[in-house]
């Protein structure tokens, strides 16, 4: 798979994926051409990576916005 690809998360999966962090919802995001899950509570708003179509939902793997 090439980088910068649009990467499908199934639809039945996002409904139920929440950030492991605070339970929020996640958001689809791309940056940096690679495409992200973001906790939509602002007090949290970790940033997970996605690879090769498989969300990495490690709090200690996340990024913290900027």
């Amino acid at each position: 798979m090439s980088q910068g690809q649009d990467v499908r998360i199934e639809p039945w999966l996002r409904e139920i994926l929440r950030c492991p962090a605070c339970r929020s919802e996640l958001t689809d995001a791309t940056v940096a051409d690679k495409p992200e899950l973001h906790c939509t509570n602002a007090e949290c708003g970790l940033q997970y990576r996605i690879d090769d179509g498989v969300p990495v939902l490690l709090v200690d793997e996340a990024r913290k916005p900027v």
